[in-house]
């Protein structure tokens, strides 16, 4: 790639080009991979959630347990803790796909969406499992003390461009990368995770708002019920640029972390990605 730029400024007119030159396919991916499989989940959740019945039941007598508690517990939190990992794979497929289409583009390489979503079903596999990997340590390190999680969210940002580049060593290798150059590199994943939760907190707030508009017991009725299901489809299509930020942002502070250690071009990493 073109050597790093004159800073933050430089990184972020590289993702900006990314976005403008890769927008035609990337929307797509994103919608299809990220947007989707989120939209699905939280359907399910309103279908299956127990709660409103629960809460009827210990109206009535809250010194015993609903009828059913525990079985309903199990199905809502296993079907929902199933669903999430079956999306997690399949946005999975729109990383790899997504981070396939930055890099051939940057390099003025032809792009299609078939392609691109055939490149990140090969590869979503192995993402997957190191993705799963590093929530469970994320998740590890939140329940120690809260602030181990934090640095391993940030220590261990580049494990999915580092996989989908370079096959080897994808925590090791992103914990080096942050070691090596600690404040660039906290630095663009700052702004990174700080677009993602502000577009995610924009999106529950509007969410909130809308439901509480329709009513407390989303599926009361069939009006109230259609109500709530538009809603959630909504939210989950406002956090659509959340995902694009995320996607582009990270591939493009790999790229430049690359271009930071050595000598390395636009072709080099396209190719790099088989």
């Amino acid at each position: 790639m073109n050597p790093p730029g004159a800073g933050v400024g430089g990184w972020y007119a590289r993702c900006v080009g990314a976005v403008r030159r890769g927008w035609p396919v990337l929307l797509p991916i994103v919608l299809i991979t990220q947007v989707l499989p989120a939209m699905v989940v939280a359907v399910l959740g309103l279908v299956i959630d127990p709660t409103a019945r629960w809460e009827d039941q210990l109206a009535g007598d809250s010194a015993v347990l609903p009828t059913g508690f525990w079985a309903d517990a199990f199905v809502w939190v296993g079907s929902l803790f199933g669903a999430g990992l079956i999306a997690s794979l399949a946005q999975c497929v729109g990383w790899a796909a997504g981070t396939w289409v930055i890099a051939r583009q940057a390099a003025g390489a032809p792009v299609d969406l078939g392609t691109a979503l055939r490149y990140g079903l090969r590869r979503a596999l192995g993402l997957w499992g190191w993705t799963l990997l590093f929530g469970m340590i994320v998740l590890f390190g939140l329940c120690l003390c809260f602030l181990p999680g934090i640095y391993a969210v940030f220590a261990l940002a580049m494990v999915g461009p580092v996989y989908l580049f370079e096959r080897d060593n994808p925590i090791g290798r992103s914990h080096q990368m942050l070691r090596q150059r600690l404040g660039l590199l906290l630095g663009r994943l700052a702004l990174v995770i700080g677009a993602v939760i502000a577009v995610s907190l924009a999106a529950a707030m509007i969410e909130q708002a809308a439901l509480l508009s329709i009513g407390t017991g989303p599926m009361d009725t069939r009006m109230v019920t259609v109500g709530t299901v538009v809603v959630t489809v909504m939210t989950a299509l406002l956090t659509l640029p959340a995902h694009l930020a995320q996607l582009v942002g990270l591939v493009v502070t790999y790229a430049e972390q690359r271009a930071h250690e050595g000598p390395v071009n636009d072709a080099q990493l396209a190719h790099e990605l088989g």
